[in-house]
């Protein structure tokens, strides 16, 4: 009998690894892309705002994939001729969108819209990590069910400012507790009961 809930137990334990291993989430797994983007370079060296490319993130549930014409706005002039950006001029002379590899890709069954959690204060460096340092976008975090319950139980732990929702810098600990409580009550967000309900995210 004790043999039995020993490796009972420990393959549960094993089973409950290995379903958080990068190897069924696709955590921090570079995924090859047609053109070789960085956002360390356009984000972190250029500075350029997330919103200048996710256009949409603001005010429906996808962010939104930039059309090739937000790159050309840019590179018809700087560094036109680099053989790197052939997939992009030919994209732009051909009016056919870039196929990019998806990196955050949640299942079907799975609500989740952008615009609310910008709303509600959430931050894009809280679910995407550090854009503005990685050269090849990966998954930061496993996307699983517990992670993003973690957050709907206790959500000023990850709230900020609306005014530090694209800075890349911040930190979680740039508020005080009673700070985030207040930032919780000024944007009205739900209790927790209706937060974890399970409608909330599969409808």
């Amino acid at each position: 009998m004790i043999a039995v809930v020993v490796l009972g137990g420990a393959a549960f334990y094993v089973y409950t690894q290995v379903a958080r291993s990068s190897y069924l989430t696709g955590r921090y797994l570079e995924k090859q892309q047609p053109v070789q983007f960085s956002h360390k370079h356009h984000v972190g060296d250029d500075g350029i705002d997330c919103r200048y490319c996710h256009t949409t993130v603001e005010t429906t549930a996808t962010a939104g994939m930039p059309p090739t014409q937000t790159c050309m706005n840019c590179h018809s002039q700087l560094w036109s001729d680099s053989p790197y950006l052939e997939p992009v001029r030919a994209s732009f002379r051909e009016n056919k969108p870039i196929k990019w590899e998806r990196v955050h890709d949640l299942p079907e069954y799975v609500y989740f819209n952008h615009s609310i959690h910008v709303a509600k204060g959430v931050g894009c460096s809280t679910c995407h990590g550090q854009i503005d340092n990685m050269p090849a976008v990966y998954q930061e975090n496993t996307l699983q069910m517990e992670w993003c319950v973690n957050c709907h139980r206790n959500p000023e732990k990850y709230i900020r400012p609306k005014t530090e929702i694209y800075n890349m810098q911040w930190q979680d600990g740039d508020l005080t507790t009673d700070e985030r409580f207040q930032l919780k009550a000024d944007y009205k967000i739900r209790s927790r009961e209706l937060m974890t309900s399970c409608n909330t995210c599969h409808r």
